[in-house]
């Protein structure tokens, strides 16, 4: 490429950064890094009934959560409606436009018209050549573009392919409503065109719209962008995403436990595709993507795939980063307050002392805390229901038994503890397996968990002869 490549984001601040949003902005910004250009931020503002600040900060705290760095300052393209305007006068003052009288009676009957007759809804050009001296008194215009009524608009999509409309189909879309601002079709291709975008890539939902800003761009005598429209990601069911399939902020994604490389690992494969590979670091991606590989037809989200790719990343993670994202996750859980408050030094050395052997189990950062709890529960514990039935009286025996053994462990250490099991089993002729369950329930209430010897060193010496104390007394 000749020219460095300029690509964008361009969100509608309505709502949260949803899923789809997402890949489309890490698309914007893969190709952008392959080609060594700029993927810049363009908050679509203009709706200030619908946009709030909310929004705002939801959309740029998920990119940055996602890893998703744009460049430059971010745009809000309210802040340019005076440019729109400027633009429509301009395209007034060539003839390349015109001011449209047409009352909201005379649009509906044209609609209620086309409907009867089973045409497509569209204007009817009725004041492209009217003098406006004609104009009804007291009626503030719209200003309209003068498309072309013959002939045909072309957009060689980079994934669509060669896509073709009937101008004869298109009708003169507005610029300037009569309150004086500006529409989208002609925000977005004003900002485009200033803030120097070569490679237009969003959802194909925007593909009707590639035509009519295409008549634009062709009336300002300006480039039309290169364009790729994405197909929508549909639920596992090929139906239209929602809440139920996935349709969610990306804030809920994180909430839920997923890490980022894992969700940006997981989004880059729907929809594209580099062979059968599944797992992508970034440089990865960066140097393997691009657009003719993106598929036309509707991604499926599976939320099993995710969590199986975010298992994996789990597993690959270095404890601290794991560390992180545990007290990350954590700020969201709303029944993390005991654990929030029993965070310190101490228990985070713990917490990274038995991350080996949370991180093998856990698909998501909401599973780790979950099966961490054994480190935070009070005494004396709370028992699961299937571990309660663990506890019989002869087991709460042997655990009497097996905590004057283990009081004798010194230094005291997963081997140390070890051998003293497996000695205490020998003199016993009983098998290890037999011994680990109830000591499992005994020292942390739930029949599953790490290693029991990694259990025994984390917890620690006391923790450990105190929890089995509760048990080995308790009727």
């Amino acid at each position: 490429m000749t020219e460095p490549v300029v690509t964008r984001f361009a969100p509608s601040p309505t709502g949260f950064l949803h899923i789809g949003g997402a890949r489309t902005a890490l698309f914007n910004w893969l190709f952008a890094r392959k080609h060594g250009g700029k993927m810049l931020l363009r908050i679509e503002d203009t709706d200030r009934e619908r946009s709030t600040d909310a929004a705002i900060k939801a959309i740029l705290e998920g990119l940055e959560w996602l890893g998703i760095q744009w460049d430059d300052q971010t745009v809000y393209q309210f802040a340019r409606a005076a440019r729109h305007r400027e633009v429509a006068e301009q395209l007034l003052a060539d003839g390349k436009a015109y001011r449209c009288y047409a009352s909201a009676e005379e649009l509906a009957q044209m609609r209620e018209a086309a409907k009867a007759e089973g045409r497509a809804i569209r204007y009817d050009g009725r004041w492209r050549d009217r003098d406006p001296s004609e104009a009804p008194a007291g009626v503030k215009p719209v200003i309209r573009l003068r498309a072309p009524q013959t002939g045909e608009t072309v957009i060689e999509d980079q994934v669509q392919g060669r896509v073709v409309w009937q101008n004869e189909n298109l009708d003169d879309l507005v610029l300037l409503r009569s309150d004086g601002n500006p529409t989208y079709m002609l925000a977005v291709v004003v900002d485009d065109h200033d803030m120097g975008v070569t490679h237009v890539i969003r959802g194909d939902d925007h593909l009707i719209n590639a035509a009519r800003q295409k008549h634009i761009y062709d009336a300002m005598g300006w480039r039309v962008p290169v364009m790729a429209h994405i197909p929508l990601i549909h639920g596992p069911d090929g139906s239209k995403l929602s809440k139920r399939h996935g349709a969610l902020g990306v804030e809920a994604y994180r909430e839920r436990g997923y890490l980022p490389a894992a969700l940006r690992n997981y989004l880059v494969r729907l929809g594209w595709s580099h062979g059968d590979q599944e797992i992508f670091s970034t440089e990865e991606m960066i140097r393997e993507f691009d657009l003719p590989a993106i598929g036309r037809s509707a991604a499926r989200f599976d939320f099993a795939k995710l969590e199986n790719i975010n298992g994996h990343y789990i597993r690959s993670s270095d404890d601290r980063t794991l560390l992180a994202a545990f007290e990350d996750v954590l700020q969201f859980d709303p029944n993390g307050a005991s654990i929030r408050a029993k965070l310190n030094d101490a228990t985070r050395a713990q917490l990274l002392a038995a991350m080996p052997g949370l991180k093998e189990r856990a698909k998501t950062i909401v599973e780790l805390i979950d099966s961490a709890n054994f480190i935070f529960a009070d005494r004396p514990l709370a028992l699961e229901p299937k571990a309660a039935a663990v506890l019989t009286p002869e087991t709460r025996k042997l655990i009497g038994e097996l905590r004057s053994a283990l009081e004798a462990v010194d230094p005291w250490s997963a081997e140390t503890a070890e051998a003293a099991m497996r000695t205490f089993a020998e003199a016993r002729n009983l098998k290890l397996g037999g011994i680990a369950q109830p000591l499992r329930v005994a020292l942390t209430g739930r029949t599953t968990s790490p290693g029991i010897f990694d259990v025994l060193a984390v917890l620690g010496r006391q923790t450990c002869l105190d929890r089995l104390q509760d048990q080995a007394v308790a009727s």
